[in-house]
């Protein structure tokens, strides 16, 4: 069977599977007698190691079922939850994230993970690790001194539900003890075999040890099977006494009223065991068949709004670029119905615009996705950040369900990091500075992100040090950054942002973590090339919020079309304060700039058709076109020959050959079939 088709969910779900096994890893950390939160990861561990066998990952599902292993002894109180543990654990979670990413880039998914494999089986067998910490006792040890009755009288819901539906239908409960001859050489062979021989009249719902130890041969001569069958007890044990090896077979009845239930699962699983659970006795019994298919009918009737399936990004593209044609035509259509005045035909077009508006904006939201994927890389790099630098964090994470434009979701990742490795190295104080300071030990580190109009904001915010202005100015002063003269006329705002500028950093000396004038100004260009703005607040000794804004999606934007001469221009609308007609003698010079006084505010003006060298147009009129402009704090007025009007337009990258091309971000085709470039207000304003 080719198992290429499914490469693509494979690697999806893997990654979901990891994922959740690094946030609960942090919640064991945090509360690590919580068992149920072990049973989550082992969910997924064994998921993994199934998906990986399954598509020929054998490295991958090995370092899985070893990690597996360990997850089991500590759900099964076999093995204490240790800081020392979790590491290795959380290493393991790399290293399949590792070889999950090779997969995902064409390569084998093969690596050398022998050395936490060895820290896996050592914390397996009971031995102390590097930093002295280990385990109070092995999995063997455990075995050999508690009585195999007594192991397997507990149960979990699933098993327990399927005893008692057991019961219910005349089924008889068995827990069968059976030691193998001392000199058995291949156990793991002998236990297959009585295996075989127990499912052709029954079901097995439990065997201690696991399956798993069983298969590595980790018992000594005795394994329990909780067993459900129609056969009596003389019978069960002739059967298993016929597999050669087997010294002895005890089989006991049990009692549903003396057995102990272990409840750790959570709703989730409890609708999987009711499923599982109908499968599990329709094989057993006829006479719930009916039962059981009614019960499935009403389990998918619950779950019908529920339904999703899985969409190449590749197809999203292409859906995408279709619509944006089908936009450019709906923009000539308007125009020619214009032209006609043509009723039937006029009611036809704003009919279509309707109908494709709600399309587009369907196609819009399938494009969209939670910041969740982005913001879940973030717990695991401030707990190692936190640890390097030897400072307490804790991470708030605040609205991960807000909704942004893939495009866009691809390239903030990397400017987050940058802000976080900012904060907590800049920003949060050590425990002691903290606790000298008034402080909890306890730094706070917020990442919040929420909806507001048609943008998204995404905050930073810690209870750290803030920024120290004094310092910014002096390193400014010392870097050539800006003048005594320019410094006594800046806002508060403008000195935060100097820290912003490329080569810039205040940090005493350099580290792994910062300190090297690079990453606030990449943030700032990588922010301001999807469209956005970031801004800093700060209150020195109380702690810093960077805010940053982004456009809801890229592809098809709203603009304000304006004229220069006989060409067409776009401004993004989301730039635009207002627009205006002023007198030309309202004009002023100020320090060789033309500026105008407007609402009470200098507002510097850019001359657009001397910027962009349009042949100009004679004109006598005494008053000029001016659109308000704004980035940041920072305003400006682009004076313009006449606006066209608002429009939604497609927005189409230039090339690499003209990627350069200063002040245009793009480009977009009319209605007209004329090509109108989009003006960069980012690039125009200083």
């Amino acid at each position: 069977m080719d198992i290429s088709q499914y490469l693509e969910v494979f690697i999806d779900e893997s990654k979901e599977h990891l994922q959740t096994c690094n946030e609960q890893l942090l919640e064991l950390e945090k509360n690590p007698s919580n068992l149920e939160i072990v049973n989550v990861i082992f969910r997924s561990a064994h998921t993994l190691k199934g998906m990986s066998a399954t598509m020929g990952y054998e490295d991958l599902a090995s370092l899985t079922h070893q990690m597996e292993n360990v997850l089991d002894g500590i759900r099964n109180n076999k093995i204490k939850v240790t800081p020392a543990i979790l590491d290795v654990v959380f290493k393991a979670v790399d290293y399949l994230e590792e070889m999950i990413f090779s997969i995902a880039d064409g390569g084998n998914g093969k690596k050398d993970v022998s050395d936490v494999v060895s820290s896996l089986v050592r914390i397996e067998n009971g031995e102390s690790l590097a930093d002295g910490s280990g385990i109070e006792q092995t999995v063997q040890d455990t075995i050999k001194n508690q009585s195999p009755l007594n192991l397997s009288s507990k149960y979990d819901e699933f098993e327990y539900t399927v005893l008692q539906q057991s019961k219910e239908q005349g089924f008889n409960i068995y827990e069968t003890q059976i030691t193998l001859r001392e000199d058995c050489v291949l156990k793991a062979a002998r236990v297959f075999m009585v295996f075989e021989v127990l499912e052709q009249v029954g079901e097995i719902i439990k065997s201690t040890p696991s399956v798993d130890l069983l298969e590595e041969e980790k018992f000594e001569q005795t394994f329990i099977v909780s067993y459900v069958t129609r056969v009596t007890k003389e019978e069960l044990e002739n059967r298993i006494m016929k597999v050669s090896e087997v010294e002895s077979v005890v089989a006991n009845d049990v009692s549903l009223d003396r057995i102990s239930l272990q409840k750790d699962t959570n709703d989730e699983t409890k609708a999987e065991i009711a499923v599982a659970t109908e499968e599990k006795t329709e094989d057993m019994s006829s006479q719930s068949v009916e039962d059981s298919k009614n019960s499935r009918n009403q389990q998918k009737a619950a779950n019908l709004n529920n339904k999703t399936i899985r969409v190449s990004i590749e197809r999203l593209d292409i859906l995408m670029n279709l619509f944006e044609e089908l936009v450019i035509d709906r923009g000539r259509l308007e125009q020619i119905s214009r032209e006609l005045t043509h009723s039937g035909l006029s009611e036809t077009v704003e009919r279509m615009s309707r109908i494709s508006s709600d399309l587009q904006n369907i196609i819009l939201n399938m494009r969209m996705v939670p910041v969740e994927t982005v913001f879940n890389r973030f717990p695991r790099m401030v707990r190692q950040l936190a640890r390097d630098l030897n400072k307490k964090i804790d991470l708030q994470i605040i609205g991960a369900e807000t909704e942004l434009d893939r495009t866009v979701i691809d390239e903030i990742g990397d400017p987050l990091v940058h802000l976080i490795r900012n904060a907590i190295d800049h920003g949060i104080e050590t425990p002691d500075v903290r606790l000298s300071n008034g402080k909890n030990e306890e730094g706070t580190l917020i990442l919040k992100a929420y909806h507001s109009g048609n943008h998204v904001f995404i905050e930073i915010q810690d209870n750290g040090a803030g920024i120290n202005k004094d310092k910014v100015i002096a390193k400014a002063l010392k870097q050539g950054v800006l003048t005594e003269y320019e410094v006594e006329s800046m806002t508060e705002k403008q000195i935060f942002d100097l820290i912003l500028s490329s080569g810039f950093s205040t940090a005493d000396k350099i580290s792994d973590v910062s300190g090297r004038g690079v990453g606030l100004d990449v943030v700032k260009s990588t922010i301001e090339s999807l469209g956005g703005s970031i801004t800093i607040d700060s209150i020195e000794g109380k702690g810093s919020t960077f805010l940053i804004q982004l456009p809801l999606t890229l592809s098809i934007i709203s603009v304000l079309l304006i004229e220069l001469g006989e060409e067409k221009y776009a401004i993004p609308l989301s730039s635009i304060i207002e627009t205006t007609i002023i007198k030309k003698d309202e004009i002023l010079s100020a320090h060789n700039q033309k500026v105008i006084d407007f609402r009470n505010k200098i507002i510097p003006l850019v001359f657009l058709e001397d910027l962009f060298e349009v042949p100009a147009t004679d004109s006598e009129d005494e008053y000029v076109s001016v659109v308000i402009v704004k980035k940041g704090d920072k305003s400006a007025g682009f004076v313009v020959d006449s606006f066209i009007g608002q429009q939604e337009v497609v927005l189409k990258s230039l090339g690499n050959y003209l990627s350069s091309v200063f002040a245009i971000s793009g480009a977009t085709i009319l209605g007209d079939g004329q090509v109108a470039l989009i003006i960069d207000c980012n690039a125009l304003i200083k």
